[in-house]
C-alpha cells in the first residue's frame, strides 16, 4: 500500500487556520513568496499555490506547533506547562538613566532593550511595529534612534513578522524582534529549521516577547473608535494594568476618553481565544506592564543571550533592575494560568490538540501527561 505523504502547504494552512479563523495575523507568513498579504490585519491568499511542503505552513503559530520540540531546540528540555513558560529570573525594571529623555509608555524597558542592543552591535537590525495613523505597521530599523519612535502600544494585531521576512531576504542575519506571543511562537519556529534546510542559520539575534492577553481586529477598532473621537486626533492609546479594566484614548488636545474593556473584548480576534501563553514564553526576553505600577516592568530573563544582554544593559545604565514583588509574581502567574487552561480545553474541545498523526489539522501538540495536568 502506498504510503500517503501529508501536505503542509498553502492549501491546508487556507482550510485550518484561515478558514476557521484562527489566524491572527502575525506575518509569519507574508513577504516570504507573492501569494500572501495583509490588509488593515487581515490575512488574504492572492493566488494559489501547489507546492507540499511550504514555509508559510512550517512558521504559522496556528498549526502544528509542537511545543517539547520547540522547548526542547531554545531551552533544551521539555514543554512542561509552567504558567510562565522556561525562565531564568524575574525581575521589576525601568529604562535606565541613560535614557532619561526618552518618553515611552510603561517602563521603557522594551525600547531600552532594543536600543542598547543595536546601539552595542548585538543585533544589525530590529522588527518593530510602528504606526501609519492608527493602523499598526511591520519596521525594519538599524538606527538606534529610529526604534525609540516606534516604542508606544498598538494594542491591534499586527502583520509585524513580515519585516523579518524581508530583512532575511535583504541579507540581515542578526536580527532582533519584538513583538506578541503568537509572533515569538512564529519566530521560535523559524529558529528550529523546521524544513530541515542544510545551510541553515538563524536569523534572530534577540527575541523580545510582550505580555499579551488579546490583540484587537484593526478592522473592527477604528470603526469603533471613529464613533467616539476623531481618529485624526488620537495621539496615544493605553490600557493600564489591572485592576483598571479600561482602554485609554488620549486626544492632542489633552482630552481622555475611557472605554470599558467589556466593550473592546468584542473585537478580539476568534483566533486569540485559542492562544495559551500570555508571557512569550518562547523569546530570549519577556516584558510586561507590572500590575500596580505603570511606570514599571516586568522583565523575564529566559535565555543566556537575553541574560548577557540584560546584565551588560544594567551596567552601562541603560536598565534599572529591582526585586519582583512576591504579590505581583503570585498574580501573574495565576493570571498566566487561567489564560493557558482557558486556551488549552478550548482547543482541546474542539479536537485542535494531538490529533491522529495521519492529519495535521492539531493546533497543538504537548505530552499527554502535561495536557492532562492543565486541563484537570
Amino acid at each position: 500500500m502506498e504510503e500517503r505523504v501529508l501536505k503542509r502547504g498553502q492549501e491546508e494552512l487556507q482550510k485550518y487556520v484561515l478558514d476557521t479563523r484562527l489566524c491572527t495575523g502575525c506575518g509569519a507568513c507574508i513577504d516570504l513568496c507573492p501569494y500572501y498579504r495583509s490588509y488593515r490585519g487581515k490575512t488574504a491568499v492572492l493566488f494559489p499555490c501547489v507546492i507540499d511542503e511550504g514555509r508559510c505552513f512550517a512558521y504559522c503559530p496556528k498549526i502544528e506547533v509542537d511545543l517539547d520540540e520547540l522547548s526542547q531546540s531554545l531551552f533544551g528540555k521539555g514543554y512542561d506547562g509552567n504558567p510562565l513558560g522556561s525562565y531564568q529570573s524575574i525581575t521589576a525594571a525601568r529604562a535606565g538613566d541613560r535614557l532619561k529623555d526618552m518618553a515611552p509608555q510603561a517602563g521603557g524597558v522594551v525600547s531600552a532593550l532594543i536600543y542598547f542592543a543595536l546601539q552595542k552591535r548585538y543585533i544589525d537590525g530590529a522588527v518593530l511595529t510602528d504606526r501609519k495613523g492608527l493602523l499598526p505597521i511591520p519596521r525594519f530599523v538599524t538606527n538606534p534612534e529610529d526604534a525609540l519612535s516606534c516604542s508606544t502600544s498598538k494594542y491591534t494585531a499586527a502583520p509585524t513578522l513580515a519585516a523579518a521576512n524581508q530583512a532575511v531576504k535583504d541579507g540581515y542575519k542578526n536580527i532582533g524582534v519584538v513583538g506578541t506571543p503568537c509572533q515569538v511562537l512564529a519566530t521560535a519556529l523559524m529558529r528550529s529549521n523546521p524544513l530541515k534546510a542544510d545551510d541553515f542559520v538563524d536569523p534572530f539575534g534577540l527575541v523580545v516577547g510582550l505580555f499579551c492577553t488579546w490583540a484587537i481586529d484593526f478592522r473592527l477598532f477604528e470603526p469603533f473608535l471613529a464613533e467616539r473621537i476623531e481618529i485624526g486626533r488620537i495621539r496615544k492609546i493605553d490600557i493600564p494594568p489591572p485592576p483598571s479594566e479600561i482602554l485609554e484614548v488620549f486626544g492632542d488636545n489633552g482630552t481622555k476618553l475611557e472605554i470599558s474593556l467589556n466593550e473592546i473584548r468584542e473585537l478580539v480576534p476568534n483566533g486569540c481565544s485559542y492562544c495559551i501563553d500570555m508571557t512569550s514564553e518562547f523569546s530570549d526576553l519577556s516584558v510586561g506592564v507590572m500590575e500596580g505600577r505603570p511606570d514599571m516592568n516586568t522583565l523575564i530573563v529566559r535565555t543566556d543571550r537575553g541574560k548577557k544582554i540584560v546584565e551588560e544593559a544594567e551596567k552601562e545604565g541603560y536598565l534599572t533592575l529591582s526585586a519582583m514583588p512576591e504579590e505581583n509574581l503570585e498574580h501573574l502567574t495565576w493570571a498566566a494560568g487561567n489564560k493557558k487552561r482557558r486556551g488549552l480545553e478550548k482547543a482541546r474541545g474542539e479536537g485542535m490538540v494531538n490529533t491522529s498523526d495521519n492529519d495535521v489539522k492539531a493546533y497543538l501538540r504537548m505530552s499527554v501527561e502535561v495536557l492532562e495536568r492543565l486541563t484537570a
